[in-house]
């Protein structure tokens, strides 16, 4: 009776304790379910942390498992050094992808790396009477600059606003407006604040009406040329140049690898209008971004990119280029207890000295496992040893 009575969400209010909601919400969905849950009631997080943070209708947690790659030699103006890079997956093969690209990266003298752009967007969709003031609005709001700077500087202490982007269709008005963010990825931080520049240009320009907090320029969650082209996030580019030998060591030349990225990864992926001009980035982002707490939705935009590559004398070389890196290393998910270790073991957790460092080389690591993974995969095609990899590492015995 008291379970019909009260509300699967109001559990916390009448338990006082997020653990014993969580054990109550488990037994009435297994009375209602049959379905026992005791697998997902065994966890170390303490559901008072989680509660009103990062989850609702707490039952428990999952778990999934997490491998190492490395040593990887990074060499970037934030992360100098060998790193051992945290991967939690269910696909086999992967981390020990991961881990050949990595010893190859690193016998070649490391991957170079640079974050070329920074910073996180919330894009506000404005509606006013015709285009006329549309412009209007536009140029109001470029001659405003420093003044809504102020405003939404004042809902946050590390998020600065860097630059407003316009973009008009007919009566409506999308701004764009772009923000560094300390070491937070930094949605939530532009959102607030962004509520509060909406806020102030619809008391100051009463022509204007505020139809979406985020108009879907931003772009969040979603495949985008925006994103591809401006740039969300971290705009981070590494490369390296894979010794000649260590290809012929594996049977391979340079020119084999070049030739399938360049069938695969740019003709392919232009004949499929891929967003992404390369073999497999969400692998590796994915499985960092559930490891390190990241949100792990942003795998979509983070993923886009592409690979180059040259057939040089002395080797390949091979860069990812990945536009719209969205990472962290406070908030959201990052405080969890084994997301945080992870984040240790790269030396990246919690706020920078000065903030945003932290995030910043967090950024170059990635870039730098992506392009360990991107060249073994390249090579494993080339050396047509796919399947058999997979058949090694990713079925197991039934």
């Amino acid at each position: 009776m008291f379970l019909m009575e009260v509300k699967l969400h109001e559990f916390e209010k009448v338990y006082g304790d997020a653990n014993k909601a969580a054990e109550a919400r488990r037994q009435y969905l297994e009375k209602v379910t049959g379905v026992k849950l005791e697998n997902i009631g065994r966890t170390i997080i303490d559901l008072n942390t989680v509660v009103g943070r990062n989850i609702e209708n707490v039952i428990g947690a999952v778990q999934i498992p997490v491998g190492v790659a490395g040593p990887l030699l990074v060499r970037g103006d934030y992360a100098n050094g060998y790193f051992y890079v945290p991967l939690a997956t269910t696909e086999g093969a992967l981390v020990a992808s991961v881990n050949r690209g990595a010893k190859f990266v690193t016998e070649s003298g490391g991957a170079r790396v640079k974050v070329l752009k920074d910073g996180m967007a919330r894009a506000p969709l404005f509606r006013v009477p015709s285009l006329i003031d549309a412009v209007e609005l536009v140029e109001w709001v470029t001659g405003h600059f420093e003044e809504l700077k102020k405003v939404a500087e004042s809902t946050t202490r590390f998020g600065k606003l860097k630059d407003i982007q316009h973009f008009i269709v007919g009566n409506y008005v999308w701004l764009r407006l772009v923000f560094s963010t300390g070491d937070a990825m930094g949605m939530n931080m532009v959102t607030i604040a962004s509520e509060a520049v909406a806020k102030f240009i619809q008391e100051n320009f009463p022509k204007a009406k505020l139809i979406a907090l985020s108009g879907n320029m931003c772009v969040d969650k979603k495949a985008n040329a925006v994103n591809f082209i401006l740039g969300r996030g971290k705009t981070v580019v590494a490369e390296a140049v894979i010794k000649k030998e260590i290809l012929e060591r594996l049977g391979i030349t340079p020119e084999d690898v070049h030739n399938v990225n360049v069938r695969k990864n740019l003709i392919g992926s232009a004949l499929a209008h891929s967003y992404g001009f390369n073999a497999h980035f969400a692998n590796i982002i994915a499985a960092i971004f559930i490891a390190t707490g990241q949100d792990v939705a942003q795998v979509v935009e983070s993923s886009m990119g592409i690979t180059s590559t040259e057939a040089r004398e002395d080797g390949l070389y091979i860069s990812v280029f990945l536009p719209s890196l969205e990472v962290g290393t406070v908030g959201g998910g990052t405080g969890l207890p084994t997301q945080r270790e992870a984040l240790e073991l790269l030396g990246v957790a919690g706020s920078g000295n000065p903030p945003g460092v932290n995030a910043l080389k967090f950024a170059e690591i990635i870039a730098a496992a992506v392009l360990a993974g991107e060249l073994n995969l390249l090579i494993a095609l080339a050396r047509n040893e796919l399947a058999s990899a997979h058949k090694k590492l990713g079925r197991g015995a039934r």
